[in-house]
């Protein structure tokens, strides 16, 4: 495989809860006019998989390099039927549906998909006041919780909590959830599109049918993980100086940080995982790699494959980046972070990460 920054088309979700927070406050470019609640930056979800922009693989599908180049492009020794992880910016203008995603026993058992979608939402910018509801009260029942739903009183039986920029929300999947209005965040995810909302309206705002609306209750409540009740979490800071780098969550299906560079930063080599870099600030970022340079502009994201070694990242100014990856546990989270003198109890606030 030639290994070099990798950009892709983006797939774009015109859902009612957006606005146009993307192009307006993210500065991304080329998008549609009207609503844009969701841009799917990096993604081999079936027909969104995105198509290679730059470089010999231009045309190429995402879907196509993973088949061919699993080593190279995901990470050594990896295999799966679709590229690991979802990234996408989101628009939460208005609130998003009260919803869950089936864990991964759920998606195999009930839909025969390969997982679940477990996700994790990195604010990038919330309006004071802003909150996200996420987990059911402990103690519901399930009658409660269905009253709850029919009434739209979901106050009475789910968890809210403030948010401020820079938090990050780790969701399981099977766990209840929505956030908005006046919310946009970065959103890393398992692959996969699987959704149940308790809501009597539909993602795009239409009015579903009396019948409709109570077997998708019905449904989420079958799908319901009751316990997870997730927190914001400001991140664990890895590195700190002229550039900062914060470990903002981590499970087995994916790690975030955020970076803000001052300077140049050399990432080392990962030939046991790729890397996706979004460009979350207000400059260009320059990607310098063997092979050449990439540049990377406002709200453009980009997969640095496995294979592609040392990688210097050089901020236009500052540069603020989210950064993601599929992690060794030990290796990439619990060994750096108890090096750095974090507690268990503060890196088990990060997610899932096996402690």
């Amino acid at each position: 495989m030639e290994a070099y920054p990798i950009k892709l088309s983006y797939h774009v979700r015109s859902y009612a809860f957006g606005d146009r927070r993307i192009p307006e406050l993210l500065g991304k470019r080329g998008v549609p006019g009207g609503v844009v609640a969701e841009t799917w930056e990096i993604s081999d979800y079936r027909e969104t998989t995105g198509r290679v922009l730059n470089g010999p693989y231009a045309g190429r599908t995402l879907h196509d390099l993973v088949e061919e180049f699993p080593d190279e492009l995901v990470g050594k020794g990896w295999r799966g039927p679709h590229f690991p992880i979802l990234c996408k910016f989101l628009d939460a203008s208005r609130m998003l549906p009260v919803h869950l995603h089936a864990g991964d026993e759920t998606a195999k058992r009930k839909y025969g998909e390969p997982n679940g979608k477990t996700e994790a939402w990195h604010i990038l910018w919330a309006a004071e006041g802003a909150t996200v509801l996420a987990g059911v009260r402990e103690g519901v029942s399930r009658e409660e919780l269905r009253e709850a739903f029919l009434a739209r009183d979901y106050d009475a039986v789910m968890v809210r909590r403030g948010i401020e920029s820079g938090d990050t929300v780790y969701v399981p999947g099977g766990v209840l959830h929505s956030f908005g209005p006046d919310t946009l965040v970065f959103e890393v995810q398992q692959t996969s599109d699987l959704g149940v909302s308790v809501m009597p309206e539909d993602l795009y705002g239409r009015p579903l049918g009396e019948e409709e609306w109570r077997a998708n209750i019905e449904a989420a409540l079958e799908e319901l993980e009751p316990d997870p009740r997730p927190v914001p979490n400001p991140g664990l800071p890895l590195e700190e100086g002229d550039n900062r780098r914060v470990l903002c969550c981590a499970g087995p299906h994916f790690a975030l940080e955020r970076w803000t560079l001052a300077a140049a930063h050399r990432e080392p080599p990962h030939p046991r995982r790729c890397l996706t870099l979004s460009n979350v600030g207000g400059g260009e970022v320059a990607l310098e790699h063997a092979g050449g340079t990439e540049v990377l502009g406002r709200a453009e994201s980009c997969l640095l494959p496995a294979s592609i070694g040392a990688v210097r990242v050089v901020p236009e100014g500052e540069a603020s980046l989210v950064a993601c990856y599929v992690p060794d546990l030990q290796r990439d989270v619990i060994a750096p972070l108890r090096e750095a003198g974090r507690s268990d109890e503060e890196i088990r606030g990060l997610g899932e990460v096996g402690l």
